[in-house]
């Protein structure tokens, strides 16, 4: 890699505008900002969220004052994107980079500290003189897009230009609103107005897995949550994701990650 292809700033001046570079600024929001101004227009309650905004966007972070960081700042120029070890992720595979709306990523609690340690440890390596440093630094990229692909709930429009492209965009949009009560792809198919058959033809050609496999990621995500963060029983949870069981879901759980939830919840 070019050695400005990749650049890393915090968020500490209370004002904070584009950058020269000419990529991909990708802003890391944790807290204590006003707001984030986009094109004259300016989005509020911003906290936790992930900005992904191109070239042509004039942008500016008004932050609150105080010395402390609010974030990060990560600039990628189209190289780094088009890597072989990047240029599979879903978030390019989708193209929302390239749609006409701003990408928006709100990521669920607990997964900002892991965000946070992520880019900490892509601005020691960039500053750093380690043998293999780009390497290390686009595995921590691959590991960061993974963890924002794996929201799904993406607050964008995908453009209409790609037919199927739009069908997986208003798929996910789907799970996430109705993932507590449908579990089978049949069920978004119908509510789709498409075969099943159709809706896992276009999934796998857009994101390279299965239908099946995003309704499985989208409950594994929110159970996860749950049993880390909230107080819900095994059974309060497995009742509220539509499990007919507790014993179900533990079987679900285990079988996807290799651990019952009740050891989750300890570790």
């Amino acid at each position: 890699m070019k050695p400005d292809s990749i650049n890393i700033t915090q968020i500490i001046k209370e004002t904070t505008s584009k950058h020269r570079n000419n990529g991909f600024a990708i802003c890391w929001i944790k807290n204590e900002v006003d707001g984030i101004e986009i094109d004259n227009i300016l989005y509020e309650n911003v906290s936790n969220s992930i900005f992904f905004l191109d070239a042509k966007h004039q942008w500016k972070i008004l932050k609150k004052n105080g010395s402390t960081s609010s974030g990060y700042i990560l600039y990628l120029t189209n190289e780094v994107l088009n890597n072989p070890i990047l240029s599979n992720l879903h978030i390019n595979k989708v193209r929302l980079f390239n749609s006409g709306e701003i990408p928006v990523f709100k990521l669920s609690p607990g997964i900002e500290k892991r965000t946070q340690a992520i880019l900490e440890m892509i601005d020691e390596l960039l500053g750093s003189h380690l043998n293999h440093k780009n390497e290390a630094i686009l595995s921590l990229l691959n590991t960061f897009f993974v963890y924002c692909d794996g929201q799904c709930n993406i607050k964008s429009i995908v453009s209409n230009n790609n037919s199927k492209t739009n069908v997986v965009y208003k798929f996910k949009k789907l799970v996430d609103k109705h993932v507590y009560k449908h579990h089978e792809v049949s069920d978004y198919a119908n509510l789709l107005n498409i075969s099943p058959k159709y809706l896992n033809e276009c999934v796998k050609e857009v994101l390279s897995v299965s239908s099946k496999a995003i309704i499985i990621e989208q409950l594994l995500m929110i159970s996860r949550h749950d049993l880390k963060f909230t107080d819900k029983t095994i059974k309060e949870i497995s009742f509220e994701l539509g499990f007919s069981s507790p014993d179900y879901f533990s079987y679900f759980f285990k079988t996807h990650t290799g651990i019952t939830p009740s050891v989750l919840r300890k570790s």
